[in-house]
């Protein structure tokens, strides 16, 4: 093999690399895009926002009252060191 030829070789294969990882540059940019953008959080939009004294609806409370199960005592202990 000549030399012009192995160069010619090496210059294809690095432009076929550095197409290939700009394409994944660009595909990985459009969904990091996509997961950012998220959700719409109208709760948020706008000048009133609600204030600290705002409590959810009785449904959506926890019952402070209500029995621990004994399969979630362990996640209600305090940590010791």
């Amino acid at each position: 093999m000549k030399k012009s030829q192995k160069t010619l070789g090496l210059s294809l294969g690095g432009a076929l690399l550095t197409g290939a990882a700009l394409g994944l540059a660009l595909l990985l940019g459009r969904s990091s895009r996509r997961v950012r953008d998220g959700h719409a959080a109208p709760d948020l939009e706008g000048d009133t926002h609600r204030a600290a004294t705002d409590r959810a609806p009785d449904a959506f409370r926890p019952d402070p009252t209500a029995p621990v199960p004994a399969s979630e005592r362990d996640a209600l202990r305090p940590a010791t060191l």
